[in-house]
């Protein structure tokens, strides 16, 4: 019998969800009669053998861990076959039916109005019509570019930043600053006592795994879950790392509301904390060393300023309240012995503590708070010495690979449609920018807004003290904002308040809102415009998977995997249609390149030719960097500074750790949220959202929302087989599959409420619903909702279907002088929905219950097509 073919061909892929860069979880797709058939993790040795790549090795106590010799990723990456499918793909160029440029453009009917099929050619005459009469009434600045986040791994055909290569080449425009959303904590307030680091997380960071395996008796995983948030970018090593944790004897310590995933695999201890109120948990461990002693006294001496300060303040002296453990517990919900327990531990084990950037930890109101403290913890027990680090678990801290010197973007030779795409990601370029966490306010508000810092994530320390005003002085092409071209259409689900946005969103200020993605969701249902983008698996690239904490470092041809499904093109190509509007613009964006050119000049751009010739790596298709031979003796994290804090200083202005920061104190000297020193906050003018609040009695409960386990922020949410899993989706008795809102027996009994109801969590801000996961694994005072679930509106600006819970985040930034968003720790409430209030909505709302839906993989686009498109 003839054996059966399952395959016409193999391609590589970097399967992590990371944008640009690259990162790791890489894959091999193989694809028969031009679909894809299946997505496999990718077999390093598929073109080489072991004994040609020199790995490292990490040992402790007869153990050892070693890379695996295939990649290691997550469910939804295998799974991504059916993103690529998804039913809710944008099939072709589309328009909003009811908005016409020539006359009414109703945008009170955005979120409301469907969309009709029109041709390529029409789409980029509509858009570049609209660019040129925007230039011309208002300049250019008038147009806004939100370009920036996270996405499919590629290089060349980024998923962000394209708009703004030809809206600069036509003037400029007004940038979106992405806020540091994943860091504000380190961002706001780390970087004001170690130093700037990589956007406030402890940097340098080279060599920290080993040297924590080494000599930690202790790791903390702090706010952290090591089995979930590192599948979108890396896969699943860091996993594997937790488990020979294990195996060496170093203990786990989870602290955080939720037994989340990581900590109910490996977990020596879980300590439920409340969200955000870390802060206390901390001042108390600070006291508990201050009183007994157990704190490394020379090395505050040496290397830090301020200590007398903080001990003033947890002590009592400043205030008269001593922050003890009896005074903390109430605040942080963890029993006074607990505390205590854990401050002795801590303060005489060599220990660790561990994030993956830090998620709810530091991503609530006064964030830079918890995030200064910990610095603080870090210092009294000798931050650099041997064991004694903060770890993004994985992200930094492998050994060095040999030949690589770090990415590419930063070569001042590169081509500009490479570099300016991420250039919006990552800075402040233009002349007019505004905060992403600030942009509704923009549609909102005649007034001027002001803002210190931009919160882009390359600026410097200083930055934070700078002013801005949106928009600038008209003399200097000031404008506001009358378009908008986004190919990132997440701010709803993904940022803070989202019903704010929404409502923003239909504003007639905004005259033409044009969004490009693979998918029609959550913004694209406001656009006048959209665009189909297509997916990684549609275009060729080059992916350099050498960053986030890769353990087999590695370039790869990615090779179109499949043709490009539907009308749709990538986001280049996007970009260039309306280019052609433009006479010479697409030559002038290309300079004559193709994608060929540009996969050779960035394997030139990284010094690959030093270690393989550009057509031996086209052979293969793949390279895999070897561990450098002396990695080993690398210095691990902040060692010189440790060994010597004179002539290794850090980069504060002190050169030490600065406990109490002069800078804060002489640039914001009436700021209560921010102080020199970082202190418990009850409340202030812009956020009441602790359990003490009048607030609490109607919003009993505080949020927890992390990363989800089952998508990469809103990547993913439509991806069939994980929509199975009870955790991702909960089936209500009406077929509708809702988010999970977990909640403790305790807390679900006293509302009458069971596994697998419809609840709404709601405040003043707006409900959202979601399916009752009743369970142990969750502290009672707290209801843990991931955010990123695809947003769908009952009633725009109130009532939120699909689970969108940061839809009614708080609006208010960081604080007062912190531009950063809300993403967890405020007040809610949950309620069981009877059947006469969902019947009550679907009398009042009955077209937001008449889209059609697939409970396999959610709403489909015909949802939003008149008549139900064309196929």
């Amino acid at each position: 019998m003839k054996p059966v073919k399952i395959k016409d061909k193999t391609v590589l892929r970097s399967l992590g969800l990371g944008g640009y860069f690259g990162g790791g979880a890489e894959g091999m797709v193989d694809v028969k009669n031009g679909k894809i058939v299946r997505v496999r993790p990718m077999r390093y040795g598929w073109k080489y053998k072991k004994e040609e790549v020199r790995q490292w090795k990490m040992e402790r106590n007869g153990k050892t861990l070693e890379p695996t010799w295939k990649s290691l990723p997550g469910p939804f990456s295998l799974a991504y076959k059916k993103r690529v499918y998804s039913p809710n793909r944008v099939p072709y160029p589309m328009k909003r039916i009811d908005w016409d440029p020539n006359g009414e453009r109703n945008p009170q009917n955005r979120g409301k109005s469907k969309f009709v099929r029109i041709s390529w050619d029409e789409a980029a005459e509509l858009i570049s019509s609209e660019i040129r009469r925007v230039h011309e009434k208002y300049g250019y600045n008038a147009i806004l570019m939100q370009g920036d986040g996270h996405g499919e791994c590629k290089t060349i055909n980024t998923p962000h930043g394209h708009p703004g290569v030809l809206l600069e080449y036509l003037g400029g425009f007004t940038l979106q600053v992405r806020n540091p959303d994943s860091w504000e904590g380190w961002y706001w307030g780390a970087k004001h006592v170690w130093g700037q680091g990589a956007q406030g997380i402890m940097y340098p960071a080279a060599n920290i795994v080993k040297d924590t395996i080494d000599h930690a008796d202790m790791v903390l995983f702090w706010g952290c879950d090591p089995e979930t948030t590192p599948w979108g970018f890396v896969g699943q090593f860091a996993s594997r790392l937790c488990y020979f944790l294990t195996e060496v004897g170093i203990k786990q310590v989870y602290i955080c509301p939720d037994c989340n995933y990581g900590a109910a695999i490996h977990a020596d201890k879980w300590i439920p904390v409340l969200p955000n109120t870390d802060a206390a948990l901390q001042l108390a461990i600070i006291y508990m060393w201050l009183t007994e002693g157990t704190y490394d006294k020379e090395y505050v001496k040496t290397h830090t300023i301020g200590m007398e300060k903080v001990a003033d303040y947890v002590l009592g002296k400043e205030d008269g309240v001593a922050k003890t453990p009896e005074w903390a517990s109430p605040k942080c919900g963890v029993p006074e012995w607990t505390i205590k327990a854990l401050a002795r531990e801590f303060g005489t084990k060599t220990t660790s503590i561990a994030h993956y950037f830090g998620g709810g930890f530091i991503r609530g109101p006064f964030s830079h708070e918890p995030a200064r403290l910990e610095c603080i913890l870090l210092g009294m027990q000798g931050l650099g010495g041997p064991g004694v680090h903060q770890h993004q678990w994985t992200y930094f801290g492998l050994p060095r690979a040999e030949g690589l010197g770090g990415t590419f973007f930063w070569n001042p030779e590169i081509e500009e449609q490479l570099a300016l795409p991420v250039l919006s990601s990552v800075t402040a370029w233009q002349e007019q920018v505004i905060p992403k966490t600030l942009i509704q306010n923009a549609f909102l508000t005649d007034e001027p807004i002001t803002f210190r810092g931009t919160g882009a994530q390359n600026a410097l320390v200083h930055d934070q003290f700078v002013e801005y005003t949106y928009p600038i002085e008209p003399e200097k092409n000031g404008s506001p904002i009358h378009m908008i071209w986004s190919d990132s259409p997440c701010r709803i689900t993904c940022w803070n308040y989202g019903n704010e946005t929404e409502v923003a969103m239909r504003s007639p200020q905004i005259e033409c809102f044009v969004a490009q993605h693979p998918w029609f969701e959550n913004d694209c249902v406001y656009a006048d415009i959209v665009l189909p983008a297509n997916t990684y698996m549609e275009v060729d690239d080059i992916v350099t998977n050498i960053r986030q904490g890769t353990m087999q470092p590695n370039i790869m041809i990615a090779e179109k995997a499949i043709e490009p499904v539907g009308e749709s093109k990538s986001d280049a190509e996007c970009v260039r249609e309306v280019a052609k509007k433009f006479e010479g613009m697409v030559e002038q964006m290309t300079e004559g390149k193709t994608t060929a050119d540009l996969q050779e000049a960035i394997w030139g751009y990284m010094g690959g030719e030093k270690l393989v010739s550009w057509e031996q790596l086209k052979e293969k298709g793949y390279w895999i960097y070897s561990t450098a031979e002396d990695w080993a003796d690398d210095t691990p994290g902040f060692r010189d500074f440790y060994n010597d804090p004179e002539k290794n200083k850090l980069t504060t202005p002190s050169g030490k750790l600065e406990f109490y920061s002069e800078a804060l104190a002489q640039n914001f000297p009436d700021d209560k949220e921010r102080g020199p020193i970082p202190k418990w906050i009850e409340k202030s003018k812009n956020h009441d959202e602790r359990l003490s609040s009048h607030r609490a009695k109607m919003f009993p409960l505080l949020v927890m929302s992390n990363h989800g386990r089952w998508r990469v922020h809103a990547q993913c949410d439509d991806i069939t087989w994980t929509r199975e899993t009870p955790t991702m989706k909960v089936t209500g008795p009406d077929g509708y599959k809702y988010e999970p809102c977990w909640l403790h027996p305790s807390e679900a009994e006293k509302r009458g409420i069971k596994n697998g109801d419809i609840v709404k969590i709601y405040n003043e801000r707006g409900i959202v619903l979601a399916g009752a996961y009743v369970t142990e694994r969750l502290r009672p005072g707290v209801t843990y909702i991931d955010h990123g679930a695809r947003h769908d509106p009952i009633k725009t600006g109130e009532i939120e279907r699909g689970g969108a819970i940061n839809t009614i985040t708080p609006g208010a930034i960081t604080s007062e002088n912190c531009v950063g968003q809300i993403g967890g720790g405020y007040l809610v409430e949950v309620q069981k929905v009877s059947g006469e209030e969902m019947d009550s909505w679907r009398k009042k709302y009955p077209e937001a219950f008449a889209r059609k839906y697939d409970p396999a993989a959610g709403l489909r686009v015909e949802a939003w097509i008149a008549d139900g498109g064309e196929k």
